[in-house]
């Protein structure tokens, strides 16, 4: 079958919970031997028995269905944690063959009000967690090809938000880091093309405890599915880490509610020569304020009608 993952061995990121567990169990369903990333630790229940982490929950819902998983649960931010977690996959599964990158956190606030931890911090999970994974499986994919001199198997499925192209203004943080990531998978699709591996990125929507304050007044009719489940955005996941998608790089993907739209790189809108090579401040006057004197107020670079993107029927 073209989306069998039999043999494979796959890293999900921040699979603890919500999409990231989605996504484990389905690559799992699949066939993949699943790496199961997840910062929580074990803890307490409410009696004082000890209880399993989240990353260890989801092994076991996995190998209860008879799939195959290992837990690890260090910060994907910590560059030298984001190596071990390769190693760990390569040593344990034989191959490291497909990593989805979907650990993160929110700290929503305007600009004017946001603290430099909170930015920080959501740049680090996000962006920097974003790269660390991937120099690491990309470098091991690089010297596997070059040890065997073909190409190998490789797939990385970022996670991104159409936050970072509608223009989000409660979020610069999580918008900028998104954004980071689109040009981080753009690049490494790039870098990566010649050896095999193919890299993608997703916008999910979905209900997860992370985006609760976010769809928190967004219900579901009575004896409908809810089109916020993270179980509509699994399927794609899996189908880009898969044989059949071979042919699929450096894409971005909006998915949710039973629908999956491409969206298209961006195009230039208008184009503009200086009379004598040289532009000064009164000919781009002159040239600029007229322009965008007949545009649509308010429209701008940010994309809001991504927003308005459903299933239909």
């Amino acid at each position: 079958m073209p989306t069998s993952l039999a043999g494979r061995t796959a890293i999900v990121t921040g699979a603890g919970r919500g999409l990231g567990r989605a996504e484990a169990l389905e690559l799992a369903r699949l066939g993949a031997h699943v790496i199961v990333n997840d910062l929580g630790r074990p803890g307490r229940d409410g009696s004082g028995e000890a209880s399993a982490g989240p990353a260890q929950e989801v092994v076991a819902e996995i190998r209860a269905a008879g799939g195959l998983a290992t837990a690890h649960t260090g910060d994907v931010a910590d560059f030298a944690q984001a190596r071990e977690l390769v190693e760990l996959a390569v040593g344990t599964g034989g191959s490291l063959d497909i990593l989805v990158n979907n650990a993160g956190i929110l700290r929503d606030r305007m600009v004017f009000s946001m603290t430099e931890d909170e930015w920080d911090s959501v740049i680090r999970v996000h962006l920097k967690g974003h790269f660390n994974t991937t120099r690491f499986a990309a470098a091991y994919w690089r010297e596997r090809s070059k040890t065997t001199g073909r190409a190998v198997y490789g797939r990385i499925v970022n996670t991104i938000s159409e936050a970072f192209l509608v223009g989000s203004a409660g979020q610069p943080n999580y918008a900028a880091a998104k954004g980071g990531i689109v040009g981080l998978t753009t690049s490494t699709a790039e870098a990566l093309r010649k050896y095999g591996v193919t890299v993608n990125a997703i916008c999910p929507r979905a209900r997860t405890r992370m985006t609760e304050d976010v769809f928190a007044g967004i219900g579901t009719p009575e004896g409908e599915p809810d089109a916020l489940a993270p179980g509509h955005v699994s399927p794609l996941v899996a189908y880009l880490a898969s044989p059949a998608a071979a042919g699929v790089n450096g894409q971005v993907f909006v998915v949710h509610g039973g629908m999956v739209a491409v969206v298209e790189r961006p195009r230039v809108a208008a184009k503009f020569d200086a009379a004598e090579g040289t532009f000064g401040v009164e000919e781009l006057e002159g040239t600029l304020t007229p322009y965008f004197a007949t545009r649509p107020l308010g429209e701008t670079f940010a994309a809001r009608e991504l927003l308005g993107l459903k299933r239909e029927g």
